[in-house]
């Protein structure tokens, strides 16, 4: 099988690893690694919903995305100076909301928000994908410590969920591509699935030329053994004290 720019197989994931309580303060919060990209997730309770959701008795888990100025060469500047929040950001962290609450039972946080925040320290490649695979292991220590403390007596997750990128690069599918493999796709996908292998959301583009549906779906199969690694290093991960 041919080799990539970082010497890995076309089906090979980047080296992962997973670092829980990163910070002090957050009681969900997650350093989390692929090759060069380094994300920081944190996951932070308030007993508060938004407007809409007043008195449903349900909860609310939303994220928020950025990076940092030196995630990037040349130095990116800090969103406060680039003004109002830019779409590609806000898309971003809408992803993250929408796949968190996909495995979340809302009406077990009662009225009480989960705000996630994904900060990337370091970017190449598969920023957006890593922020949700970090994002779900900083929910989860966030939502056992409200369970440990009795804020909550069931458990709200359902499932894990993890997220990775894949795309044709050269005429051939490949897993969790790196900057340099970003610049030279054909096409670019992320796919995100649950623990159950469901699929959540799937962005796909073709940069070049358009793909048909084999293509499609060798890059889902292969998005979703990528996916059934990374759910166990997450399992692996929260089994650690």
């Amino acid at each position: 099988m041919a080799r990539r720019p970082d010497g890995r197989r076309l089906d090979q994931l980047r080296p992962v690893k997973i670092r829980r309580g990163y910070t002090k303060n957050a009681p969900g919060s997650v350093l989390i690694s692929a090759g060069d990209t380094r994300v920081l997730c944190t996951a932070m309770c308030e007993d508060s919903v938004p407007p809409f959701l007043a008195e449903t008795g349900a909860g609310w888990v939303t994220a928020e995305y950025d990076m940092l100025p030196s995630a990037t060469h040349p130095r990116r500047a800090r969103q406060i100076k680039r003004g109002p929040p830019d779409g590609r950001r806000q898309e971003i962290q809408r992803l993250i909301g929408r796949s968190l609450r996909a495995v979340v039972r809302r009406e077990r946080l009662g009225q009480r928000t989960v705000h996630v925040d994904c900060d990337v320290i370091q970017a190449d490649g598969g920023t957006r994908t890593l922020a949700i695979t970090g994002a779900f292991v900083a929910l989860s220590d966030a939502l056992r410590v409200l369970r440990n403390t009795g804020v909550i007596s069931k458990q709200p997750i359902i499932t894990p969920i993890a997220a990775v990128s894949v795309g044709i690069v050269e005429g051939r599918p490949r897993l969790a591509r790196c900057y340099a493999e970003d610049a030279a796709a054909e096409v670019d996908m992320k796919v995100v699935m649950d623990g159950k292998g469901g699929i959540v959301e799937i962005q796909g583009t073709a940069e070049h030329r358009p793909f048909d549906k084999r293509q499609l779906d060798q890059m889902v199969n292969l998005a979703g053994r990528g996916i059934r690694r990374l759910i166990k290093m997450q399992r692996q991960a929260l089994r650690r004290r």
